[in-house]
């Protein structure tokens, strides 16, 4: 199971977050440029103290399709919904039908029902009825607004919803063939669908909720909130939404020029790039909207930044042109702008990686044991190397690869750090002699990382994207370098076909940032092509 994504805090031990946040205004009275200090924490402590400027980055978010997180919803979704619905509304029918009609009689599954069901002994009214049933409960499901994904409406309230469309569908609809003067279809087989539509409706969407709140408690799908102002406003969105996990927005802290004895204030609104880029921010919400001047600051910063950006209702001239109104508990937020999601796309690229990865494991499985066996002949120690990498928005997760090293390589890391061959944070050594002799030949031609097929499946990975570091690395990233980290890393990536023997880090994550802005799907075949031929050449690591 993946850990907790990695967050910037305050190192233990280093005083109270009022003395902090006193120490970071001094600091940026007497220099001009704003500091913000902290630690990355873990599930097992404090990796790194990090010194952060403005001049270390150009966007707080990185810009592009992949980049932009996506709230389980969308079009989509609600067709998923729509024809869910109207299936069980056709089983529910079905079966009520069978308890009917064949109750006494053994008349075998509800799908030898479906298809004898309009055949002898059961009047052909029931498809015509059937026909126009399944839509009509879709359609006041639709006023009901149960296709909206409503999270923050309860259990209660959905049922009731359910019922109430159920209902309305039902009484209008047998209304109107009764006044047709059709009379041969059973009231019993109407009402106890509608019934059991009640029933299997909102049982389907109790699942439906429970999927999502562990979705959203496993950190996928969510978005980190940067509350601007700390006032009353702004603390009741974030205890709203504290309260409300189940919604999918994080909120990583606020922002404001006062405030600092709250130790949730991160700083001031000179420091929103520098923040947001620290905590992983995708959206603001700003709460400030008395202070117009201030708030067309920070919306003009937050749209340099790709941050999707909220506002508690106010207009601001050209800033609320398209402006939507939507509402979190009680409170009125006015999105004015939001990053394009290409859901259609996304879910290619999923489906991509799912079905490539299973393909993959499948298609390679004589090699993979044929590897696992010469690993155990060869040196002593696991055929598996297993390691703490930081995926998407600084999330750790376990990356496979075939060993091939010794089993105490890491132990020995520190020790040859002074040959290094790379510039920057990565660690490369061409001839390294932790490399057994089995390893050096996987290394070769890429065989190492087949593995990570596995990581791909679980969704930790996808077949294209930046490559993912591991923990030690990460700690020497400049805030400049977390940019790479706004998606899902990759078994390959545009540097692996253009540039795998360039030694600099810079080089690297300047064609990670490329592939990330100008990403489609076309790039990731042309990726996966150029990949074939480097592992066919034996141009590996």
């Amino acid at each position: 199971m993946a850990d907790a994504p990695i967050v910037y805090q305050r190192p233990p031990g280093e005083g109270t977050t009022a003395s902090l946040a006193s120490a970071h205004r001094k600091k940026r009275e007497t220099t001009g440029a704003p500091v913000l200090v902290g630690a990355i924490e873990t599930g097992t402590g404090s990796l790194s103290a990090k010194r952060i400027t403005h001049a270390t980055h150009p966007f707080a978010r990185a810009k592009g399709p992949l980049a932009t997180p996506q709230i389980l919803g969308g079009p989509w979704v609600q067709l998923a919904y729509v024809m869910t619905d109207m299936l069980l509304v056709l089983f529910d029918f079905i079966l009520v039908a069978k308890l009917r009609w064949f109750g006494g009689r053994g008349g075998g599954s509800p799908f030898d029902v479906m298809f004898n069901l309009f055949g002898s002994g059961v009047p052909p009214h029931y498809l015509s009825f059937l026909v126009l049933y399944a839509p009509l409960v879709a359609l006041f499901c639709h006023t009901q607004a149960l296709y909206h994904t409503a999270r923050d409406r309860s259990r209660l309230d959905e049922t009731l919803a359910v019922a109430k469309a159920v209902c309305f569908a039902t009484v209008l609809l047998t209304a109107s063939i009764y006044a047709s003067g059709v009379h041969t279809i059973s009231r019993l087989v109407v009402w106890g669908s509608a019934v059991l539509n009640i029933v299997t409706l909102s049982t389907w969407r109790l699942w439906k909720r429970g999927m999502v709140e562990r979705r959203v408690a496993a950190g996928v799908g969510v978005k980190n909130v940067l509350i601007i102002g700390a006032g009353k406003a702004g603390r009741e969105v974030a205890s709203y939404l504290d309260q409300n996990k189940q919604l999918g927005w994080v909120v990583r802290g606020f922002i404001d020029q006062n405030h600092a004895t709250n130790p949730r204030v991160l700083g001031r609104i000179e420091d929103l790039s520098t923040i947001a880029r620290a905590q992983f921010v995708d959206e603001i919400i700003i709460t400030i909207s008395s202070m117009q001047r201030l708030v067309k600051q920070v919306i003009l910063e937050a749209k340099r930044n790709n941050l999707d950006i909220k506002l508690i209702p106010r207009m601001y001239g050209a800033y609320g042109g398209r402006a939507t109104l939507e509402h979190m508990g009680g409170i009125p937020v006015m999105s004015l702008y939001g990053e394009p999601v290409p859901l259609l796309a996304r879910l290619a690229k999923r489906l991509f990686d799912v079905i490539g990865a299973l393909f993959g494991l499948v298609a390679l499985s004589p090699l993979l044991m044929a590897i696992a066996v010469l690993i155990k002949c060869d040196s002593t120690g696991p055929v598996f190397y297993r390691s703490r990498r930081v995926g998407k928005k600084g999330k750790l997760f376990v990356c496979y690869k075939f060993r091939t090293m010794v089993t105490n390589a890491d132990s020995l890391k520190d020790s040859l750090r002074h040959l290094n061959e790379r510039e920057g944070v990565i660690f490369k050594i061409t001839n390294d002699p932790r490399i057994t002799r089995v390893g050096r030949l996987l290394r070769k031609y890429s065989l190492d990382e087949f593995p990570q097929l596995w990581n791909v499946l679980t969704g930790d990975m996808s077949l294209v994207g930046p490559r993912p570091h591991p923990v030690d690395d990460y700690k020497r990233y400049e805030l400049k370098h977390l940019r790479r980290l706004d998606v899902t890393p990759g078994l390959t990536g545009l540097w692996q076909v253009t540039a795998r023997r360039n030694p600099s880090f810079e080089k690297s994550v300047a064609l990670d940032l490329e592939y990330i802005e100008n990403w489609s799907l076309g790039m990731d075949f042309s990726i996966l092509l150029g990949t074939f031929s480097a592992v066919l050449s034996g141009d590996g690591a």
